[in-house]
């Protein structure tokens, strides 16, 4: 990933999913002032990643529904390294054939699943933002933000029901 955040202190990064083509004004103003946005698929629409590119630079992975031209193309999976800080980013949980920690990822990022949640397992920080457009559930729609410095790694979801 060409962003190079070697000397910056702090890194926050927007974490957005399953939008669905939607965008929401909330999930914009959520977002304005992140470093980097990290989308999970279920992208629905490439105006959803040219709108994200105004606020920040943007990595994007394919969900499901990426079937059209220009989501069709992008990877199923992404790794993002953020100074001494390794994601690794699908869409479908269910979908990952490697082993976080062995393979040196500090946070594994996904979707699919349009509710938010935030779960340490051994070193390794799962995140799903939830649904930033469809939630499932008693859930708003939501989406999170990653606090990094230097090594240390926060998860925080932002409810954005307009």
């Amino acid at each position: 990933m060409p962003v190079n955040f070697q000397n910056k202190e702090n890194v926050v990064v927007g974490i957005i999913a399953d939008t669905h083509g939607l965008l929401l004004p909330a999930a914009i103003k959520a977002l304005e002032g992140v470093d980097l946005i990290i989308h999970a698929g279920d992208i629905g629409n490439t105006k959803i990643i040219d709108e994200l590119q105004t606020l920040a630079p943007v990595v994007a992975v394919r969900g499901n529904i990426d079937t059209t031209e220009g989501l069709k193309e992008l990877p199923e999976t992404e790794a993002v390294e953020i100074g001494n800080v390794f994601l690794y980013v699908i869409h479908d949980i269910h979908r990952i054939d490697i082993a976080p920690s062995e393979a040196g990822f500090n946070a594994v990022i996904s979707g699919h699943l349009h509710y938010p949640s935030i779960v340490q397992h051994s070193e390794v920080l799962f995140l799903n933002p939830g649904s930033a457009a469809q939630p499932r559930r008693e859930y708003p729609a939501s989406l999170a933000l990653l606090h990094i410095q230097g090594n240390s790694i926060k998860a925080q979801i932002v409810d954005i029901d307009d």
